[in-house]
């Protein structure tokens, strides 16, 4: 009989925090920019500059961790950690070894087993380093040091985890608990979140931890699924064959779907961590953790409650909804417009996310003002316009953000109200078409459906499907 074996899996995410300026200087923290130019003698390094802390780092920081049930370090410090690479300016990075600002908390997620506490060992603040650019065809490697500089959060979790599916679970939550909080926008594909995967395999029902490897260069949920899979086989194969698993840092290529050997993992001692001697020690005090808490906004459990208990949403759409922090915003504020909370959720929740998929769009790229869906919800609410016309114009609304009133007055497609005209119209589509009148006459009752849609085609969409409906019954009697 095949052995048994377990994983296990604990998480090192980076955060890049949504400052305006970088974390010891003022330079820029902005996306894209030509190379090098958000940069200063403080952020690359120059030998006597000095670095100041931005204390909006430290807001961040606190607020994400008090999120996640963190223990606060009122008095914590920052140290040095000594590497050379030629993306880190100083050849060091100033990160937090000994006193990291939060620490012992945790997340729940979901699983398919039930709720499940995934704990955090710590979070501390530190600083990004540069990014290097591979130059293939003049086989050269070049610098950019837009990045570096950049403030970080990097949450440490604990070995808790034993699935793909677990750690997905567990990364979306901190992903809507920091874009909740406002604290970074968390894209990964712009590398603002970023995720370290540290797994070990070991057979079921074994007390000890196998040897850890980490995995690098994970820049999708995706990409981190098809990882641990992929390692979790290479490990398994290599304990078979009787082999050791190497502790060591590997880089995934998403698409090759296998991993390789960056270097040997290093320890704590090899980066002779000291106490950064040009930054004081910063004390926190009881006052600014409750500043911080009292500020901080309704998260995602506490906004689906409510939406379920205030607007009777059912439990999946209150889901959906608050699954992007950017459409709960928007179905917030399209309610407060008066806009009805039902009609409100199934406009984005159907129409929405049927075109966010055609267009291959997250909800965060929904670019349309509340105003305009608030006021297509009311058109189609008292009667001026029908739903078949109501979801052509949420496609322009959608795209290009049209005033609904405008729109619908500009290409006439206020339904048609005048009943004599109807009846003209509805008359001449039952003498067009003897057969389903017989049809419907012998309980058939597709001819019925087969009139109506031919009568919305005659008035271009505008008609009533009420009045069309009983018109039609009058005449076949």
């Amino acid at each position: 009989m095949s052995k048994q074996y377990e994983i296990v899996i604990g998480l090192e995410v980076h955060v890049e925090l949504a400052t305006k300026t970088k974390i010891f200087c003022s330079c820029s923290t902005e996306f894209g920019g030509a190379p090098n130019t958000h940069t200063c003698p403080v952020c690359t390094g120059m030998p006597g500059s000095l670095p100041v802390l931005n204390k909006q780092v430290v807001e961040y920081a606190l607020a994400v961790g008090l999120a996640a049930n963190c223990e606060i370090n009122q008095y914590c410090k920052f140290d040095r950690k000594n590497y050379f690479y030629p993306d880190n300016p100083q050849n060091y990075q100033i990160s937090q070894l000994y006193l990291p600002i939060c620490h012992d908390g945790y997340v729940e997620i979901d699983t398919a087993a039930g709720k499940k506490k995934i704990g955090i060992h710590e979070i501390h603040m530190e600083e990004d380093a540069g990014k290097l650019i591979h130059d293939e065809w003049e086989d050269c490697s070049l610098v950019d040091f837009n990045r570096s500089g950049v403030p970080l959060i990097e949450i440490v979790s604990e070995p808790d985890m034993r699935s793909a599916e677990e750690v997905i679970a567990y990364l979306e939550k901190l992903r809507l608990i920091i874009q909740y909080l406002g604290a970074s926008d968390c894209k990964l594909q712009e590398g603002s979140m970023r995720a370290d995967v540290n797994l070990s395999v070991r057979e079921a029902g074994a007390k000890e931890f196998g040897t850890r490897t980490e995995m690098k260069n994970l820049n999708s949920f995706k990409a981190i699924a098809r990882a641990i899979e992929g390692e979790r086989k290479r490990q398994i194969e290599l304990i078979e064959e009787g082999k050791q698993i190497v502790q060591e840092t590997r880089r995934w290529d998403d698409n090759k779907e296998s991993s390789y050997a960056m270097r040997s993992k290093e320890d704590a001692k090899d980066y002779r961590y000291f106490p950064d001697p040009d930054l004081p020690p910063i004390v926190i005090s009881d006052e600014w953790i409750e500043t911080i808490r009292s500020r901080q906004p309704e998260l995602r459990t506490e906004k689906m409650k409510r939406y379920q208990e205030e607007y009777l949403l059912s439990e999946y759409d209150a889901d959906i909804i608050t699954g992007s922090k950017h459409m709960a915003d928007l179905f917030e504020a399209v309610t407060a417009l008066g806009g009805k909370a039902k009609e409100a959720a199934n406009w984005l929740m159907v129409e929405g996310m049927r075109l966010l998929k055609e267009h291959e769009m997250e909800p965060e790229n929904m670019s349309f003002s509340p105003e305009n869906l608030a006021k297509l919800i009311q058109l189609v609410d008292n009667g001026t316009i029908n739903r078949t016309v109501g979801k052509e114009v949420f496609e322009k609304i959608f795209s290009e953000d049209v005033d609904p009133e405008q729109y619908v007055e500009e290409h006439g497609l206020k339904v048609v109200n005048d009943e004599g005209a109807l009846r003209t119209a509805i008359e001449a589509i039952v003498n067009a078409n003897p057969q389903s009148v017989e049809d419907f006459h012998n309980g058939k009752e597709k001819a019925m459906g087969f009139l109506v849609g031919q009568t919305m085609r005659s008035m271009k969409g505008k008609a009533d499907p009420a009045a069309v409906n009983r018109i039609i019954k009058e005449l076949l009697g």
